[in-house]
This record gives C-alpha cells, structure tokens and sequence, in this order.
C-alpha cells in the first residue's frame, strides 16, 4: 500500500472505495460503478483498496484512480474455482478479524487526508469499519454478505459464530444498503438494482477482428472467473474443428492452436467485449459473468458449485432470465460437458434494454447528494 500520508486531494471530491479480493467478481462491478459515477463525474478521484492485481482496474476507461494494495476482506479460501477450503477460511478469519483500532485509526487518517467524503464498500467489511470510526457516510454494495455465507456451512456454525455476529454488526452500520440483482438475500435494502456490470466497449466485428474469428464463425466462451482453474480443453480441437473457443485463464500467455485462443488472466480484451463478441458462454456460476452474459443477451451453459450457499439464488436468476442448460459439477469436472457444445449453440439469444444496475447506483448517490 501506497504511504497513507502521501495520499493527496486531487479532485474536487474524492471516494474510497475497499473491494473484496474474492474472485474478480467484485472488481469488476466495483469498475462498472466507478465507470457509471465518473460518467457524471468525471473530476471524482478514488482511492481502491483491495488486493485484486492492480492491473484488472486499468480497464477502467478513467484513469483517475489510486491503488492501494490491502487486504480488506477474506471471504473464503479456494482450493479451485469451484471448491472452498473451510478449514483455511476460519484460520484466516481468526488472524483478520477483529480489526484492531491501530489499523483502522491509520486507514481514517490516510482517508481523511485524501479528501474522501465518502466510502463505498463491494462487501469488504474493512471499509465499513474505516468509515464508521472516520465519521463518513458509507455504502454498502453488494449481492450477498459474509456473514450469510458463513451461515451456509452448518457443521461449522460453531466455529463461524464470532465472525457471523462480528461481520452482521459491520454490514448493517453502512450508511446505505445497496442491493444488486441477482441477490440471495429477501431482507430489506434501500435500493435494489438490475445487473451490474462493466458495458462492451468494442463491437462484435472489431473484438473478433482482433481475435482472428470470422463474423459468421461460431464462438463459445469459456470462463472460469477470475479464480484460476486450468481445464482441458485439447479434446474440442477434434470435437469441433469449425468451433473456436476463447479460454481466458487457460494459459500463462497468450497461445493460440488450431481452434483454440488460450488467455492468460491479464490479457489485452475487454471482458465483457469477448462475452459480446461470443455465440455462446460456458463457465462458472459467478456474479460478474451472470451479469455481462445478461446484459449481452448470449446463451450460458453454467456450472454451480455444489456447497456454496450463493449458488442455488444464482441459478435460480439464471433459469429465470438467461437462456441455456446448467452442467452438473460432476459433468463439468470429468469433460463430459464438452459433448453439449452443439446443443448450447442452437439456443438463441435474447435483446436486452433498461437501465444497467451501474446506472442506478451512481443516479441514486447524485440524487442523495453524496457526490456533491
């Protein structure tokens, strides 16, 4: 983290904003937010806490934003994209909370000398704690919470009860309580939005220009999110040869094999350019990806994971507003998934229209007064 005293005032108003590192879920509708606030605000300077690869914000098209590297949120560890480690997860959890009031005094000078007025939190609790000891409003973002998570594991409800009473009491002191679709909790909000998610900013031609892919080539997507999880996906050189698939994460660099375009996770495409730019997704039940394949209206195939509690509300969204099939855990871990590819591409796709949840959220803090 930069020095918390080299913070400086470089706009008329500037935000905190601490992001869970848990995925790249958060981040990116953190960027979608920020992208939809200096839209209206372009001189709005935040500050990001977080321990997401600074690099994944720089697709934020204005650069008017600092890094701080922090860890503000554990969340849960993973073995895999698709597998948690509990036992990890209540370790951490005991070393992280409860925030000691010598780390959080440093963090309410660094914010009160950068000049933030408020603080905007993607369920990272840290910042909900900065900004009730700072004295400055706060808002919560957010699909689920921790503590409802923690909730979701009963034969370790013993173990998780200090952190499930410590983290309810944090999330419930935000100033505002902003819920986006598609949540998993029915309690009360002071806003609920649509979707949220980062907006394609290149065309389907130019993106698959720059792909090497055909306008009338088929493609199909495969992302795992932004936890690495290597597939094997050798075996659809032969099974489709006509099919290209995009596979950010599959590869340290980028390679490209006959029909196969492997992406490291720092790559140079615009995620949500390569959702729109697809015939299809298959991936990881995630909130980012629901989001972007939503809002671009294309087919998903999409695998859930099996014990955690976020899944079953997820899937739900997805049955109910996204066409495609879900892959069974089991299916998607054995590469029996790969014989449904042609199935997944007779779907049609659907048009979308509304407001985007970014949208929502930075009309609602301008209508609060909260960027003036």
């Amino acid at each position: 983290m930069k020095p918390i005293h080299s913070l400086s005032r470089e706009s008329q108003i500037s935000i905190a904003y601490f992001i869970s590192p848990h995925g790249f879920g958060h981040a990116a509708r953190a960027s979608a937010v920020i992208e939809a606030i200096q839209t209206l605000r372009p001189d709005v300077h935040f500050h990001l806490f977080t321990t997401v690869p600074e690099w994944f914000f720089r697709n934020i098209s204005n650069s008017n934003w600092t890094y701080h590297s922090m860890r503000c949120d554990i969340g849960l560890v993973q073995k895999s994209a698709l597998r948690e480690d509990v036992d990890a997860t209540l370790r951490e959890l005991g070393k992280f909370l409860p925030f000691s009031e010598a780390q959080l005094q440093a963090l309410v000078d660094g914010v009160r000398s950068s000049g933030c007025k408020l603080v905007l939190c993607d369920i990272a609790p840290l910042g909900l704690a900065v900004a009730k000891k700072a004295g400055l409003p706060s808002v919560l973002i957010e699909n689920f919470t921790w503590d409802w998570i923690y909730a979701g594991y009963p034969a370790y409800r013993r173990p998780f009860q200090p952190f499930i009473d410590y983290l309810a009491a944090v999330f419930q002191s935000a100033s505002r309580h902003v819920r986006t679709q598609p949540f998993c909790e029915s309690s009360p909000a002071d806003l609920v939005t649509r979707p949220v998610s980062r907006k394609p900013r290149a065309g389907r031609a130019e993106t698959r220009k720059r792909l090497g892919i055909g306008l009338d080539q088929k493609a199909v997507l495969i992302t795992m999110g932004g936890i690495p999880d290597r597939l094997d996906v050798d075996a659809l050189k032969s099974a489709y040869p006509k099919i290209t698939f995009v596979v950010p994460g599959g590869s340290d660099a980028e390679q490209r094999t006959a029909n196969l375009i492997l992406l490291p996770h720092e790559h140079a495409y615009f995620h949500p350019d390569l959702v729109a730019a697809s015939d299809a997704v298959l991936g990881k039940v995630g909130y980012s990806t629901i989001a972007e394949v939503y809002w671009a209206g294309v087919p998903f195939a999409y695998v859930s994971r099996q014990d955690f509690r976020e899944s079953p509300p997820l899937t739900e969204f997805i049955r109910a507003h996204i066409p495609g099939f879900e892959i069974e855990q089991a299916q998607f871990e054995n590469g029996a998934w790969q014989r449904r590819i042609g199935e997944l591409l007779e779907i049609s796709g659907v048009t979308r229209d509304g407001e985007n949840g970014a949208d929502q959220i930075s009309n609602d803090l301008v209508r609060l007064n909260f960027l003036s």
